[in-house]
């Protein structure tokens, strides 16, 4: 019986020590991140991703993992989204606590598309609010701009007849062939 009771107990304290070493490894959000609407954010700062309240930067200890489940490795700046997409911050990049990704330059959103041909110079064009009434403007395509748009329409509108009829009924072939017909006129046109 004692026997019993003392593997009891172990069997409890392992299976409490196993599940406390779990919850220690977990990744949490740090301490003070607010509700994913707030405007606090996680800034790739100095070459590690700080959390930033307001104005005031605070280091972080450990990584995170944001509501949505977008995880930032503290150290590296690495961002892996909940699509499974990786991104690495690049300096003055953050992270809102929604998740979306803001990028400090062109060079470095060029760089989380893989396009490395930006210089790392290149800045952001400001942007400038305008004040006063607003103007309309008409844009008016050309003669050969609504040509083609018709025709395109024309060909869309072919395509969606034709998967309509594209069942297995031979009374459907004579129908097919004319629409057939009818999209290499349009691509004839279209081509120019």
């Amino acid at each position: 019986m004692k026997k019993l009771l003392f593997l009891l107990v172990l069997l409890g304290s392992t299976i409490g020590a196993a599940s406390q070493a779990a919850a220690q490894t977990k990744t949490a959000p740090p301490i003070g991140a607010v509700e994913a609407n707030s405007s606090d954010r996680f800034l790739m700062q100095d070459g590690a991703v700080v959390l930033v309240q307001g104005r005031r930067p605070t280091p972080l200890t450990k990584n995170v993992v944001l509501a949505n489940g977008t995880k930032i490795n503290y150290k590296s700046g690495i961002v892996e989204f909940v699509t499974g997409k990786k991104t690495t911050l690049q300096e003055g990049d953050y992270v809102k606590m929604n998740g979306d990704l803001v990028f400090a330059t062109p060079a470095s959103a060029a760089a989380a598309r893989g396009n490395n041909s930006v210089p790392a110079t290149a800045q952001y064009d400001p942007y400038v609010q305008q004040t006063g009434t607003a103007t309309s403007t008409t844009v008016s395509a050309t003669p050969m701009e609504q040509q083609l748009t018709t025709l395109l329409t024309r060909k869309i509108e072919l395509l969606n007849q034709k998967i309509s009829l594209m069942t297995p009924n031979p009374a459907n072939q004579a129908a097919l062939d004319k629409l057939n017909q009818q999209i290499k006129s349009l691509d004839a046109q279209i081509g120019r």
